[in-house]
C-alpha cells in the first residue's frame, strides 16, 4: 500500500473535526483550487481494486470492456459538479458507445441526511430498478441547494426524498419505497459500500476507479485517456 498523497481537490471526509466553520473553509478551499477539476486521493498506488459489480446501480451494456465506479455523497457539491459537468460527456462518449459500464457506490459522510439519502436511493434501486434509480440520482444532485451552509441545513429529509421520487413514479411505487426505507432495508447495502470505502481507504468524494485503478486526472480528457488505455489492453 503506497503512502497517501496530499489531496488537491474533492470533498474530503474530515469527521475528526466537528466545527461548522472548519467545514465551511474546507469547501471554500476546494472550489478555489478548482470546482470542476477532479483529483482524488492516491491510496492504491499501482494496485488494482476488486469490485463486486453485481449489486450496484449500473448504466451501460453488459459487454462493455471497461468498468467505472464513482463513490459519491448526495450532499457533496463537488459530486454535483461531477454529475452535471463530467457525467454527460461520459454518458455520451463512453457509456452510450458500449465502451463503459458505469456504477455508483455510496460514501455518505457529510451529515446524517447524506446517509438518509444513500439508504433511500439504495431502496429505489432495489425496488424499482436501474432506470428509476438513475432518474432519482440525477434529481438529487440537480436539486441540491447551491448556497447551503453544509452541515447547518438538513435538506435531504424523508419528505424531500419522497417528493423527488414522486416526480417520475406512481404513488404506489413511492409508498413501497417509503415502507422499505422505514423498515431499515437501506442500511445493509450502504454499510456494504462503506466497507469497500474503508478497505480502499477512500476519504473524499467523488472518487473514481477505472477497471479497479484509481483515477487521478484533472479533466474529462484525462479520464477518457485512461478508458482508452484500458480498451487497448482489453484487445
Amino acid at each position: 500500500m503506497s503512502k497517501k498523497k496530499k489531496q488537491k481537490q474533492g470533498y474530503k471526509n474530515t469527521s475528526k473535526t466537528k466545527s461548522s466553520n472548519i467545514w465551511f473553509y474546507i469547501i471554500i478551499a476546494v472550489f478555489v483550487i478548482g470546482a470542476v477539476g477532479l483529483v482524488v486521493l492516491n491510496n492504491m498506488g499501482d494496485e488494482k481494486a476488486s469490485f463486486d459489480y453485481k449489486n450496484q446501480p449500473v448504466l451501460g451494456e453488459e459487454s462493455a470492456p471497461v468498468q467505472i465506479v464513482e463513490f459519491g455523497d448526495y450532499k457533496c457539491p463537488v459530486c454535483k459538479t461531477f454529475n452535471e459537468t463530467y457525467f454527460p460527456q461520459i454518458d455520451k462518449e463512453l457509456i452510450q458507445t458500449g465502451k463503459v459500464q458505469f456504477h455508483f457506490m455510496n460514501f455518505p459522510f457529510i451529515n446524517n441526511d447524506s446517509t438518509r439519502a444513500a439508504q433511500f436511493a439504495e431502496i429505489v434501486y432495489k425496488e424499482l430498478g436501474d432506470e428509476t434509480f438513475w432518474k432519482f440520482h440525477e434529481s438529487l444532485y440537480k436539486n441540491q441547494p447551491a448556497d447551503y451552509k453544509y452541515e447547518k441545513i438538513d435538506f435531504l429529509t424523508e419528505k424531500e426524498l419522497t417528493e423527488r421520487l414522486s416526480e417520475f413514479v406512481s404513488q404506489e411505487e413511492v409508498d413501497r419505497v417509503v415502507k422499505a426505507f422505514k423498515d431499515g432495508e437501506g442500511e445493509k447495502p450502504v454499510n456494504e459500500d462503506l466497507k469497500v470505502v474503508n478497505d480502499l481507504q477512500i476519504n473524499s468524494t467523488p472518487t473514481v476507479y477505472v477497471n479497479g485503478k484509481l483515477y487521478e486526472g484533472k479533466s474529462y480528457e484525462d479520464l477518457k485517456k485512461m478508458v482508452e488505455e484500458e480498451l487497448e489492453d482489453a484487445k
